[in-house]
């Protein structure tokens, strides 16, 4: 699929108050690759279904299967294994998404989730009032919960088609909102379609959900123990006669997701480097612990389930329960079948008018925006692909009726809102870009602001041939490595590259923004690039005291740098760049710019330089200029 290669990403890591665009992509490519073989499996289970073999695609989902240790087990027929088993791992893939987007992800910065979430509720509440219109009463009014969900990999794999181009910014509004409907979804699924609850069952769920949450506050790393808790909460979840999804999803909720911490990132460098020096079999292990303790017991479960489950367990799931037999008027009855119609109305009306209607709404009334170059033709063109309901209607729809009847039509009615959801979503992205002028949804990639001496700090002569901008936080540990790539390139280049730096102090950090600061009021005395130095030096300790006493130890003028540091004009300076690299589509740090062009892949050393190279060139966005104190 197209994705914007615009964003960065670099072997050393960087630091983002948002989720990393490259995990974005990894993310996307496997939802939308997992798309074609839910199409596949769609398509195998429907033909199977209604061949002359049709009684063998029966017989096979109701095969029993047992597992048993001694005089304890459990027994379901095949069906059941894939909705309640196999499932759980798809929605325990999910809760862990969650969780780290609400802990390092797009869902840190709780304002920007506003629209999204929003547009969410509205995108749900809008399709059970549909639903709810055409099945007022009955069994029928059962299935309001198939209305409710997005299937995210239909969703990101169908959007690849007929979606803008390069939509990186749509893909994590549509994420964002998707979010909401798992969580939502997975707790009526767990609530209102569950059996009779048994008091034994839920304490031992119970148990194990305060012991995955004593783990993650214990600091336990390994993966292993969550693991086997995980399948003890799952056993217990289905003895209680709650639907096993909610133990997926909430148990992926408090597996703990966490930045790589410099102290273990350095650690498990120094073991690689042993193993380098001395390749022994214990050498090995030891580096080979510390280099998994350097990454979350998050992530790493999402990399070793991610695409097992797109790729296997969603399609499996697809193959079981999309195979419906519409011989023998069937068909024509699901056409008249007010069941039928609520599911399409709600999927395919409902889920883009209240989408729409809840972004356009919470931006009208100030309550946020939407994301730079996603307009509301876009909105409604993803609300529309949002009405593909899919993996959790069609599981919403075996638990809601009893009548073979209505779980048919309703089937068949989750099928056709697919398609024309597909249909709906291509024509409104065309409206969009034809008539609205929205033809994509890109983050920027040209400089918003040129470079200007007068108000940057720039290391270099002024009239370099090449020009290297970085956006960077003094509390991100990536940046203070940087800064030696930037020593190393502006060596290699010599008077031919100017190096000029401006401030992206990240939400996740606490004391970023202070450092900023600090670094702008000694600016003021003319020792700006001292303080730079100085404070990445020391960017785990930039507590008030910790600034104070570099300005003293530089030998600033102290009782100047403190007035300085409460000035109105610095905390303008500082917001500016931030606007700046918000224009740009700066995401997180450090992000390079090379000339007004944002550099796209690593940022070590010789990246760089060659990146330089292949731009070298006449410039065209600053003349010279005095920089008095600005310039090294």
């Amino acid at each position: 699929m197209t994705t914007e290669a615009a964003d960065h990403t670099e072997a050393a890591g960087a630091c983002f108050d948002r989720q990393s665009p490259s995990s974005l992509r990894r993310f996307m490519r496997t939802e939308s690759g997992s798309a074609g073989l839910l199409v596949a499996a769609v398509v195998v289970a429907l033909a199977w279904a209604n061949s002359p073999w049709s009684q063998s695609y029966l017989d096979l989902w109701s095969t029993q299967l047992s597992v048993r240790l001694g005089s304890g087990g459990l027994s379901m027929d095949l069906h059941h294994w894939i909705n309640d088993g196999l499932m759980v791992v798809f929605f325990f893939v999910i809760g862990l998404e969650v969780r780290k987007e609400l802990a390092v992800g797009e869902l840190t910065d709780r304002r920007r989730i506003v629209v999204p979430l929003v547009a969410g509720v509205a995108g749900m509440l809008v399709p059970v009032g549909l639903y709810l219109a055409l099945n007022p009463s009955g069994e029928a009014l059962r299935g309001w919960g198939a209305v409710i969900g997005t299937d995210t990999a239909f969703l990101l794999g169908v959007m690849a088609l007929v979606g803008p181009a390069v939509s990186t910014q749509l893909r994590i509004f549509l994420l964002t909102l998707t979010v909401i409907d798992d969580i939502v979804a997975v707790s009526v699924i767990g609530i209102v379609y569950s059996d009779d609850l048994d008091t034994t069952g839920l304490l031992a769920a119970l148990v194990s959900l305060v012991v995955l949450a004593l783990m993650a506050r214990a600091g336990v790393w390994r993966a292993a123990p969550y693991v086997l808790v995980v399948i003890v909460l799952w056993i217990a979840t289905l003895q209680s006669g709650l639907h096993a999804s909610i133990a997926g999803m909430v148990s992926g909720l408090l597996v703990p997701a966490l930045d790589p911490r410099r102290a273990d990132v350095e650690a498990a460098a120094s073991s690689f480097l042993a193993f380098r020096q001395s390749p022994m079999p214990g050498v090995q292990r030891a580096a080979r612990r510390t280099l998994t303790r350097a990454i979350s017991v998050n992530e790493r479960l999402q990399e070793a389930l991610h695409a097992p489950t797109s790729y296997l367990v969603v399609p499996v799931f697809a193959l079981a329960n999309a195979g419906v037999d519409l011989r023998g008027g069937v068909l024509g009855e699901s056409m008249t079948s007010p069941v039928t119609w609520g599911i399409v109305a709600g999927l395919v009306l409902g889920k883009p008018i209240g989408i729409g209607l809840g972004a356009w709404g919470s931006v009208r009334l100030g309550w946020g925006s939407l994301p730079q170059g996603v307009g509301f033709g876009h909105t409604l063109a993803g609300g529309a692909l949002s009405g593909i309901g899919f993996t959790v209607s069609l599981l919403i729809v075996a638990l809601a009726f009893d009548s073979p009847d209505l779980r048919t039509q309703a089937t068949i009615g989750v099928l056709l809102a697919a398609v024309l959801s597909t249909l709906v979503g291509w024509a409104l992205f065309a409206f969009a870009a034809r008539v609205l002028g929205q033809t994509d949804a890109a983050l920027p990639r040209v400089l918003s602001d040129p470079v200007d001496p007068d108000r940057d700090h720039v290391r270099g002569d002024l009239d370099a041939d090449l020009t290297l901008v970085e956006y960077l936080d003094f509390e991100c540990s990536f940046c203070a490595r940087a800064t030696g790539v930037a020593d190393e390139v502006r060596k290699h280049f010599g008077p031919r590259l100017r190096y000029v730096v401006r401030h992206l102090p990240l939400d996740v950090h606490p004391h970023a923004e202070l450092a900023a600061l600090a670094s702008e009021a000694a600016a003021r005395q003319g020792r700006f690039w001292d303080m730079h130095d100085l404070l990445f030096e020391r960017h785990d300790e930039l507590e008030f005291e910790d600034l104070t006493g570099y300005a003293a130890q530089l030998g600033l003028d102290v009782e100047q740098f403190l007035r300085d540091l409460d000035a109105e004009s610095l905390e303008r300076h500082v917001q500016r760049d931030v606007a700046s690299a918000e224009a740009s589509g700066v995401r997180g740090t450090p992000t390079f710019f090379i000339g007004d062009r944002r550099h796209v892949g690593p940022h070590d050393a010789r990246s760089l330089i060659a990146a330089l190279e292949a731009s070298r060139g006449p410039r065209s966005d600053v003349g010279g200029h005095d920089a008095g104190n600005l310039r090294t």
